[in-house]
């Protein structure tokens, strides 16, 4: 069941990437840069950030700050609709839900920023290959597009399970003390020494 469900969601997230990928794309938010939280330097020495989202169209740019809205979006609705799928049908978890909801939004931002730095590893390669090598221009930004949510959705999938075998608990049930006699209150003997008779 958790495989089923996460595959819809990954289906959603696909389906929703281009919808405001598009909308915020309208936006001047595309020249807006949007390079945050530099850790160390890539190797032609300029600096690596964590979020990288330079300004401009891909590939010449990053999208910008339109590019890291129309995914951090996406993402946000995606997995608020996960919380409650896998909560209620893959683990029927009867534990606090915001308890729940907090460790799921912990493990969420965790994730979200290791999916980060892994992505300033493949995100431009992906782009200048579909758009500018192979010459698929922005038929190639759109599959480079499902590449990065398909690499993110692969990384959710392997690190959220065991993450929610642990916050997805299911409690035992408490059980109500047996009834004297075990027959909801009736008692038994004079019941019997009436059919006797």
């Amino acid at each position: 069941m958790f495989f089923v469900l996460s595959n819809g969601v990954t289906v959603l997230q696909l389906a929703l990437m281009p919808l405001f990928k598009a909308g915020f794309g309208l936006t001047s938010l595309v020249d807006t840069s949007f390079q945050v939280l530099a850790v160390g330097s890539n190797p032609d020495g300029s600096p690596f950030y964590l979020f990288d989202y330079a300004a401009g169209g891909l590939p010449e740019g990053g999208g910008g700050l339109a590019y890291f809205l129309a995914v951090q979006v996406t993402l946000l609705i995606a997995q608020v609709i996960n919380f409650f799928a896998q909560r209620n049908v893959t683990f029927k978890s009867n534990t606090n839900i915001w308890r729940a909801a907090f460790w799921y939004t912990v493990a969420y931002v965790v994730i979200t920023f290791a999916a980060a730095a892994l992505q300033g590893w493949y995100k431009a390669p992906v782009y200048e290959l579909l758009i500018d090598t192979w010459g698929m221009g922005k038929t190639g930004e759109t599959v480079a597009d499902m590449v990065t949510m398909m690499i993110n959705a692969v990384l959710s999938f392997w690190v959220f399970f065991p993450i929610f075998k642990i916050i997805f608990k299911r409690e035992p049930e408490p059980v109500e003390p047996a009834d004297v006699g075990g027959s909801g209150g009736v008692d038994v003997s004079s019941a019997r020494a009436g059919q006797e008779v």
